[in-house]
C-alpha cells in the first residue's frame, strides 16, 4: 500500500489543501505570482507518493500482469506517445467536433460556468427568485445566497433542480451564482475542451494544433506499430501514463479537475463477443488494485453508467461502468475515480475511415481479419493521490 487509510474520509478539503502546502505535497502553480487556475506543483512528498502510485500501476499493468480468465498472465505492452499529434487525429477521434461541455455566461458578471455544475433552489411555493448555486458546495456558498436572497427562508423550502433540466425560458427568474439581480444567465452553448496550440515559428490558422485531451488516441494510432514490432498476439493491452489537458472553464475541488493532469490508462484489444467477460474481468481487477493501496471498501463503490451518459464511442447495454470513492466534496456521495469503458471498435474504424490504412487484426489460426473492440481501464494518477491523502 501507498499510503495508510482511515475508515472515514476528512470531512473539509481547506484543511487538506493546507496540509498539502504546509508539508510539501502540492503547491498552486505560479504561487508566487498569485497562481493560475486549474493547474497545480506537486512538491518533494507529493511527487514521491505520485510516483510511487503510477510505478505500482505500470508494475501490475506491464511488469507483472494478472492472471486472465484462462490461468495465464495476460499480455500488455508499454508506450509513451507525444503529447502534440496531428491535429487530424482529434477530427477522427470526434474531440474537435464533439469533445464540449455546454456552458452558461452571466451578462451581468462576466462569468461563465458549466451548465451540468449548477443547481437551481427553487422555492416550493414559487415566490421569490430562483437562486443558482454550484453542485459542489465546497465554498458554502448556499447559505449566503439563501440569506441574502431567500427572505429568510430555510434551503428545505426550495426544491434543488440540476440547471441542465430547467427550460431556457425559465432563467429570467434565475439568479446567477455571483449576480445581483434575476434574468442574466444567458443560453447554454457548447465550448471545446481542446488546448489549441500553434507548431512552427509562423503563428498562423495553418499551424493549429491541440494538447491531447487524452492519451488513449495515442495508443489506437501506434496500434499497428505495437502489433508489427511486438509480435503480440489477440487479446493484448497496450498501456500509456502521461499527461493530459483539459480547458476546463470551472476547474475545482483541488487537484480532482484540473486543466492538466496525469492518466493511467490501458486499452484492451479483444474480439467483440468476448468484450463483455474482459470488461467484467478489468472491473473486478481495477477495484481490488485500488483496495490493495489501501483504500477503504466502505469508500469505493461501483457505478454503471445510464444510457443517457454513454460516450460517442460506448455501446448500450456493454458500457462503462466507474469506480467510484467517497472524497470529501462529495461525502456521502462519490466520485469517479477511475472508469472501465467499452470503445467498442469505434476509434479503429474512425482512425482507419480518416487516414486510409486499415486496423484490423489477422487472425491466423482461423484466416480472418477483424476490428477489434476494446476495454479501457482509465484512471486518474492525481485523482488517485487526491484520494490517498483524503483517506
Amino acid at each position: 500500500a501507498v499510503a495508510a487509510v482511515a475508515e472515514t474520509p476528512a470531512k473539509d478539503m481547506k484543511d487538506i489543501v493546507a496540509l498539502c502546502k504546509r508539508r510539501g505535497f502540492i503547491f498552486p502553480a505560479s504561487d508566487i505570482y498569485g497562481g493560475i487556475n486549474g493547474f497545480w506543483d506537486f512538491g518533494p512528498l507529493g511527487t514521491e507518493l505520485k510516483n510511487n502510485l503510477r510505478d505500482l500501476w505500470w508494475r501490475r499493468m506491464v511488469l507483472c500482469p494478472p492472471i486472465g480468465p484462462d490461468g495465464h498472465p495476460v499480455q500488455i505492452v508499454g508506450l509513451d506517445s507525444a503529447i502534440i499529434q496531428n491535429p487530424k487525429v482529434w477530427v477522427a477521434s470526434g474531440h474537435v467536433g464533439g469533445f464540449s461541455d455546454p456552458m452558461v455566461d452571466c451578462r451581468e458578471t462576466k462569468k461563465r460556468y458549466r451548465e451540468d455544475h449548477l443547481d437551481v433552489l427553487v422555492p416550493v411555493n414559487h415566490e421569490g427568485p430562483w437562486i443558482a448555486v454550484p453542485q459542489s458546495d465546497e465554498d458554502e456558498i448556499t447559505p449566503g445566497r439563501l440569506k441574502k436572497f431567500g427572505k429568510g427562508h430555510p434551503e428545505s423550502d426550495f426544491k434543488r433542480v440540476p440547471l441542465n433540466t430547467i427550460p431556457f425560458s425559465d432563467y429570467k427568474n434565475i439568479v446567477g451564482p455571483d449576480a445581483k439581480e434575476a434574468g442574466t444567465l444567458l443560453e447554454p452553448k457548447a465550448f471545446n475542451l481542446l488546448f489549441e496550440t500553434k507548431i512552427g515559428a509562423v503563428a498562423s490558422d495553418d499551424n493549429i494544433a491541440y494538447l491531447r485531451g487524452e492519451t488513449a488516441q495515442g495508443i489506437f494510432l501506434n496500434y499497428a506499430n505495437v502489433q508489427d514490432s511486438s509480435r503480440v498476439k489477440m487479446p493484448f493491452g497496450i498501456a500509456q501514463i502521461g499527461k493530459a489537458f483539459r480547458n476546463e472553464v470551472t476547474p475545482r475541488n483541488f487537484i480532482y479537475r484540473s486543466r492538466e493532469f496525469e492518466q493511467m490508462e490501458m486499452e484492451w484489444f479483444c474480439p467483440g463477443e468476448d468484450a463483455p467477460m474482459w470488461r467484467e474481468f478489468w472491473v473486478n481487477e481495477r477495484k481490488n488494485w485500488w483496495l490493495a493501496q489501501g483504500l477503504s471498501e466502505k469508500m469505493l463503490q461501483l457505478r454503471e453508467h445510464d444510457k443517457d451518459e454513454l460516450a460517442h464511442y460506448a455501446k448500450a447495454g456493454v458500457g462503462t461502468v466507474d469506480i467510484e470513492f467517497e472524497f470529501p466534496f462529495t461525502t456521502p456521495g462519490f466520485g469517479e475515480l477511475e472508469g472501465i469503458a467499452h470503445r467498442c471498435d469505434f476509434d479503429l474504424q474512425q482512425h482507419t475511415k480518416h487516414s486510409g490504412v486499415r486496423l484490423d487484426y489477422f487472425d491466423q489460426e482461423n484466416n480472418i481479419r477483424f476490428v477489434p473492440h476494446v476495454i479501457e481501464p482509465a484512471a486518474g494518477l492525481t485523482r488517485g493521490v487526491l484520494a490517498l491523502l483524503a483517506s
